[in-house]
């Protein structure tokens, strides 16, 4: 029923279905309902579908070997479960963002490592093996490390308005990841060839992911996008801190040159897909207009500042040279190191490269 305020009568809407003088029943819209559970279907999919992906670039050996010698694992661990959550944390504070705001900021800052990270590090010459380990055991130890930081870092905000966090649900997600990531390491240990073509399908399948999400979400929480300026801020900031500072604390824990690239990514790299997943199943549509957006804000920058990060990297070598071996690799393991750091793992090369390259290593 609307009423007019200059004549004082009022009248129903033109798509009420029972008017009379006194009332009138409208007819619900569920378009946004099926859309919201379609979303979070088609999410919970894809999401299972890019975690396969990963389980597949997956090397039992290779990982074995770096849970013996787990001291690159655990500066990243650092890393992603001190660095980031910290950096959301402050970063939320500083920037004075609404509170259902600085709970999404933070559920990104908790996130294991993203998948992307494994290709930028074959990109950049970083060290391919300790990039996968690092992201399995990220989204291995995200089933307790996230929801201990979550309760450790968004008390300021749970504790004075009326936002809950949904710890039940954001288990659920994370415990429902680690079955794909497993299967997907036991088709890499049965069938090694079929799992470097799921690798490659899997990536195109992160970036639809990114873009359904993008679309569908823009309508079904249209003003999720109208936020005020801190949020893009802290958007723009929280992934080129997490880089930054991942390098650093690398290289004060002397890892390589190499290796320090490898944290600095595996650090700003966050699972986005991850954190839009848990958010969209564990909050309310009103809640979700204001918290929908940060994760595609986060994924642009990260993918930006990596992309320059990249370039300076190529640039660098172009004009600088292939940089010296860096005095902290032991002897031993630059009689073996390859050509380069990103030939240390085969799931990005082709089989025709992979053959000649060893082709060439039996004829010398």
């Amino acid at each position: 029923m609307t009423t007019n305020s200059t004549t004082n009568i009022s009248y129903c809407s033109a798509n009420a279905t029972i008017c009379n003088s006194t009332s009138c029943v409208i007819p619900d819209d569920n378009f946004n309902q099926v859309l919201n559970v379609v979303l979070s279907t088609v999410l919970t999919i894809l999401l299972a579908l890019v975690m396969f992906s990963m389980g597949c670039n997956v090397n039992i050996k290779k990982f074995w070997g770096h849970i013996k010698k787990p001291w690159g694992i655990f500066v990243g661990f650092l890393c992603q479960f001190g660095i980031m959550p910290l950096t959301g944390f402050v970063l939320s504070l500083v920037f004075n963002v609404l509170p259902a705001q600085a709970v999404a900021v933070l559920i990104m800052g908790c996130c294991p490592g993203g998948t992307s990270s494994n290709i930028l590090a074959y990109w950049l010459d970083g060290d391919m093996d300790l990039s996968i380990s690092m992201t399995t055991c990220s989204t291995l130890l995200a089933l307790g490390m996230m929801p201990l930081c979550l309760f450790i870092y968004t008390k300021m905000w749970t504790d004075t308005e009326s936002i809950v966090i949904p710890y039940d649900s954001i288990g659920i997600s994370l415990v429902a990841l680690v079955i794909p990531v497993s299967v997907g390491i036991f088709v890499n240990h049965k069938w090694p060839q079929k799992a470097k073509i799921i690798l490659k399908a899997g990536s195109i399948t992160g970036l639809a992911l990114i873009l359904i999400i993008a679309v569908v979400g823009g309508i079904l929480y249209k003003g999720s996008w109208t936020i005020s300026p801190q949020l893009w801020i802290v958007g723009t900031i929280f992934p080129a801190a997490g880089y930054s500072l991942g390098f650093l604390l690398a290289r004060v824990a002397g890892q390589s040159w190499h290796r320090c690239r490898t944290v600095a990514l595996e650090t700003g790299m966050q699972n986005t897909q991850l954190c839009t997943t848990i958010v969209q199943l564990s909050f309310t549509p009103e809640q979700l207009t204001q918290m929908f957006t940060f994760p595609l804000i986060y994924s642009i920058f990260q993918i930006v500042f990596a992309l320059i990060f990249v370039g300076v990297y190529y640039l660098h070598k172009r004009f600088c040279g292939t940089p010296k071996m860096d005095f902290t690799e032991p002897t031993s393991e630059i009689q073996s190191i390859p050509e380069t750091y990103g030939q240390m793992n085969g799931g990005f090369t082709s089989n025709e490269k992979s053959t000649r390259n060893t082709n060439d290593t039996i004829v010398s």
